[in-house]
Formats: structure tokens, C-alpha cells, sequence
């Protein structure tokens, strides 16, 4: 089992910069691919992007691809999503997701407001 609590959402103005943080439980988290989900109002869930258990390869939705960095500190059970030059449309809550073969975990979700 693991637990994943995010944090570091809030009001950010346009063109600002947010760093999520999503901690993890359990002595296991350095086996499962992490990745960023976001959900914004009357919207469907969407992949922000993942990074691969080592942390050696990430990808990205072409929607934040350049602003957008994934990084991962295993000895931390830590997982970031560093967010640069937001728009409006970025505000959503954003989901921290874990996957290792047929397991998966959610996070709760931290809410994101881009606005002036």
C-alpha cells in the first residue's frame, strides 16, 4: 500500500511559477513510475506527464511540454512537479498518481488557481 499526500498548490498570477511536492509512503516508492494528472472544472482527468522509476526518462502533454519539469528524489519519497510561465487555463487540481505493474495509488489532489 501506498499513500500520497500533494502539496505546494495555490493562487499563482499568469506567468508565475508553482512547485508541487508529493510525499509518499512505504520503503517501495523508488519501484513505481510517478506521474502528474490534472483535472479542471467540468473537464476530464488529463496526463501532465510521468517519470520513470529511476528518474532517468520523462514525458510530457504537448499542452505543458517546455514549461512543465517532473523530478523525483527517491531517498525523499518525494516527486515534484515544477510548474513555469502558468496560464489560466493551467488551474486545476493536480493529482499525484503511482504505478507499478497491476498496483496504483492516487493522491488526494492540491488545487491550482492561475488568475490575476
Amino acid at each position: 500500500q501506498v499513500q500520497l499526500v500533494e502539496s505546494g498548490g495555490g493562487l499563482v498570477q499568469p506567468g508565475g511559477s508553482l512547485r508541487l511536492s508529493c510525499a509518499a509512503s512505504g520503503s517501495t516508492f523508488g519501484t513505481y513510475s510517478m506521474s502528474w494528472y490534472r483535472q479542471a472544472p467540468g473537464k476530464e482527468r488529463e496526463l501532465v506527464g510521468t517519470i520513470t522509476s529511476t528518474g532517468g526518462s520523462t514525458n510530457y502533454a504537448d499542452s505543458v511540454k517546455g514549461r512543465f519539469t517532473i523530478s523525483r528524489d527517491n531517498a525523499k519519497n518525494t516527486v515534484y512537479l515544477q510548474m513555469n510561465s502558468l496560464k489560466p487555463e493551467d488551474t486545476a487540481v493536480y493529482y499525484c498518481y503511482a504505478r507499478r505493474y497491476w498496483s496504483y495509488y492516487w493522491g488526494q489532489g492540491t488545487q491550482v488557481t492561475v488568475s490575476s
